[in-house]
């Protein structure tokens, strides 16, 4: 029998940049956090305090 191989780790990096670093997947984002602070704004996150 083949013993199949278990893969662990960053598959798929920040869609912006590619970093695989800090990653926001909450709501399907997939970018990393450096870019969702430049981008938070315009898609509609807003800072209240």
């Amino acid at each position: 029998m083949t013993k199949t191989r278990k893969d662990f780790g960053r598959k798929k990096g920040c869609r912006r940049c590619g970093r695989k670093r800090g990653i926001v997947r909450r709501y399907g984002l997939h970018i990393c956090r450096q870019c969702f602070r430049e981008t938070a704004f315009e898609l509609g996150f807003r800072k209240y305090s």
